[in-house]
């Protein structure tokens, strides 16, 4: 597990740091991120780095101590900057719920250490506490493509959580996601996905239940991931997984792991069939890391395995709840390898279920439907939009591959006992238009797949 937000330099933790650390360590906390609340608690942090080979720093001024910010503290920062432990410009950002600094002064330092984070090329952690409309405006009004942000102790709407996914930064959690009275934050949790979560205690404060009231320490890290997994309804593993590699894309730190055939998450095991695909969806990462739960499935078509490995790596699909035919690419591009593993799974006892776009036919230059009865239990048909022209749009394909897309999905309806149809969840889709449309028009199940 990686801590990406604790304040190790406060009086609590500091005084018995290296019990800390050590406790740390054994409670499974492989790195530690501390970001600083102003210049004399990041010449703090910078020591304490140095010290221990598993910290790293972030280096930024607070909402709470903006009130003297001005050009010398800019000055100061850019010379701490320079320290090879640094990885992103924070603790920054707004806080109106105190108001320990004047609004205008708040805002004012946060643009500045924004405009800092993109001439250093580093990531932000903020700091947001009643300020959502006036933060998000000014971060917006800063993004240049590279801009990336880590928004800590998150506490805001799944609104605000969608926004902050659409623009690519990440959200984490504390021990407050474990108080009784925060349902709705766990709403926000269960719903996104584990791709734009990050780890963090926000020690020594928001000790998670049962040590509320008590300090907070990274040991406690494990509590929160238990909560994290419980309400994702996945494993440990699962989130410790995709966490660390989305800590290792935003500040560096780790490594990125090996490519892999196939893929376990939850209870499920997900066959890498292909990235290859007749589309070129605008919310796909299948041209860069092609990362999905912190598995990486970047392959070329040279090293698209044959069928044998594939099944050599399921062995008993009876230790699965389904097998999934995934990736970042379209399977039925490999529909002899869908069929070939398919057919090993069923005979097995297994389930099976196609994640599609819903072009298999017209890309197959046949009916593919019929193949695949008693093979797959299960299709996903990729809606994406009720709209021809932005479903083209939002795909990159002829506006004519929506009438295939729902040519296909009434044709699955013969041959495969379950299907239902997804679209992203981005801010510019009609949800509600959506569901209704599958549901009343089309006459099968409909499911929201969260952007990550």
């Amino acid at each position: 597990m990686i801590d990406t937000h604790c304040h190790l330099f406060f009086d609590e933790l500091y005084k018995d740091i290296d019990n800390i650390i050590e406790k740390a360590k054994t409670n499974g906390i492989h790195y530690i991120i501390c970001p600083s609340t102003n210049l004399d608690t990041a010449k703090v942090a910078l020591q304490i780095a140095e010290r221990f080979n598993n910290v790293y720093t972030a280096i930024g001024v607070h909402p709470h101590d903006t009130s003297n910010f001005d050009d010398n503290t800019l000055i100061e920062l850019e010379k701490l900057l320079q320290h090879h432990k640094v990885v992103a410009v924070g603790e920054i950002g707004l806080d109106y719920y105190y108001n320990y600094s004047p609004k205008h002064k708040q805002q004012f330092a946060f643009r500045e250490q924004l405009k800092l984070a993109k001439n250093h090329n580093l990531p932000v952690i903020i700091h947001n506490r009643d300020s959502s409309k006036d933060l998000l405006k000014i971060f917006e009004s800063e993004i240049d493509g590279n801009l990336l942000g880590q928004f800590h102790c998150f506490g805001g709407d799944m609104e605000m959580a969608r926004r902050i996914v659409e623009i690519r930064s990440y959200l984490s959690f504390t021990g407050n996601i474990t108080y009784p009275k925060n349902e709705d934050l766990r709403k926000v949790v269960r719903q996104i996905e584990p791709e734009n979560i990050l780890l963090e205690t926000d020690s020594p404060f928001m000790s998670p239940i049962p040590h509320r009231g008590k300090t907070n320490t990274p040991s406690n890290l494990q509590l929160i991931v238990n909560k994290i997994a419980e309400l994702q309804g996945l494993t440990v593993e699962d989130i410790i997984r995709s966490t660390n590699y989305s800590t290792y894309k935003l500040f560096g730190i780790g490594s990125k792991p090996e490519a892999v055939f196939t893929y376990q998450i939850g209870e499920s095991l997900y066959i890498n069939v292909t990235n290859r695909c007749n589309a070129d969806c605008t919310f796909c990462d299948r041209k860069g890391d092609a990362m999905v739960a912190g598995y990486n499935l970047k392959m070329t078509k040279d090293q698209e395995p044959p069928a044998e490995v594939y099944i050599k790596e399921i062995r008993n699909p009876k230790n699965y709840k389904e097998v999934v035919f995934c990736g970042f690419g379209e399977p039925t591009i490999r529909m002899d390898i869908v069929k070939q593993v398919s057919k090993f799974v069923k005979d097995n006892g297994g389930r099976t279920r196609l994640n599609t776009d819903g072009h298999g036919n017209v890309i197959n230059k046949r009916n593919i439907l019929p193949e695949l009865e008693g093979l797959i239990d299960f299709v996903s048909i990729s809606l994406n939009s009720t709209d021809p022209k932005q479903y083209a749009k939002l795909m990159r394909v002829d506006e004519k591959m929506f009438y295939e897309m729902l040519e296909f999905t009434k044709e699955s309806k013969k041959y495969i006992p379950e299907v239902v149809m997804t679209i992203v969840g981005l801010s510019e889709v009609d949800e509600a238009k959506a569901k209704k449309f599958v549901e009343k028009e089309i006459g099968v199940k409909f499911r929201t797949r969260e952007y990550f």
